[in-house]
């Protein structure tokens, strides 16, 4: 055991300066000495408001981040219209933290289904890639012009990409309930999904793609889904839980020699009955071929 006595450690992440960073929902960010546990630095962001499965969530590092400092975080916070979410770009230097800009915000929010997995891609001209839930009202979560229930992609400074599919806005996908996994692999976006009381998700994230909530749990079945996903280009998951479910959460992929049993997976948390599973990727990696 490294550390202990957390409270709902929420994003955890391996530094660019080799510590452990870690959010904690009650609005505690955290560096760790991953030789000795030892907390170097940790501050509370005083803004963030706890409710339900809402607080301080995801959190990712600035490709530069050894240069500029620069971090971007997502919490909940009570707005002028309520409970509430935004996007926050912050700086750590000098063993101190503060807020440079908030990227977005009056994002809806609720006590369940909130996100809110970060992601930075590679390459020559990063995007930042944000989760959000469908905060329980299911229809936005179809409804292109509200911000839930998606796949949110900003330039690094928080402006929208000229090649968004929707001029002017920040979603990328849409049509998802709860996403809480988020990772790239080999040029590929894989994203986990809560489920209602039945097929949780795993999704491979595509521009303007639609993936179906609430008409759609899982792949296309029956008359009514199948309609659905005809008229409106419903991706389907590359696996799913089936008639079940197991809250699944954080996502990672490993490709490495060290555990061969586990090379080209993706390695997916359960909240349900605290599982780690590793889910094995084809070649291409457009689908699971077998599951531990």
């Amino acid at each position: 055991t490294l550390k202990s006595g957390l409270n709902y450690p929420w994003e955890i992440l391996w530094g660019k300066d080799d510590h452990i960073w870690m959010t904690e929902r009650g609005g505690k960010i955290s560096k760790i000495d991953p030789k000795t546990g030892n907390t170097v630095f940790s501050s509370s962001i005083s803004e963030v408001v706890s409710r339900g499965e809402g607080g301080l969530l995801g959190m990712v590092q600035h490709p530069d981040f050894l240069l500029n400092g620069l971090f971007y975080v997502v919490y909940n916070y009570k707005s002028s219209g309520g409970y509430a979410e935004k996007l926050v770009q912050m700086k750590y230097e000098n063993g101190n933290m503060r807020t440079v800009k908030t990227l977005l915000e009056n994002i809806p929010a609720a006590g369940f289904h909130n996100g809110s997995r970060l992601l930075i891609s590679g390459g020559n001209d990063p995007k930042l890639f944000m989760t959000t839930g469908d905060a329980t009202v299911q229809p936005n979560a179809q409804n292109t012009s509200s911000v839930s229930g998606k796949v949110l992609r900003f330039n690094l400074d928080g402006t929208i990409p000229s090649d968004n599919p929707f001029p002017g806005s920040p979603v990328w996908s849409y049509g998802h309930r709860n996403q809480q996994g988020l990772v790239m692999a080999n040029g590929i976006m894989y994203a986990s999904e809560h489920g209602p009381n039945i097929e949780d998700e795993m999704n491979i994230i595509e521009k303007k793609r639609n993936y179906g909530w609430p008409t759609v749990n899982g792949p296309c079945n029956g008359l009514d889904e199948l309609t659905f996903c005809s008229a409106n280009n419903v991706k389907e998951p590359i696996w799913s839980s089936g008639n079940g479910t197991l809250a699944v959460c954080g996502l990672d992929y490993y490709n490495n020699n060290r555990i061969p049993e586990w090379k080209n997976c993706l390695l997916m948390l359960t909240l349900k009955d605290a599982s780690l599973r590793a889910l094995k990727l084809s070649v291409d990696g457009k689908s699971v071929v077998s599951e531990q």
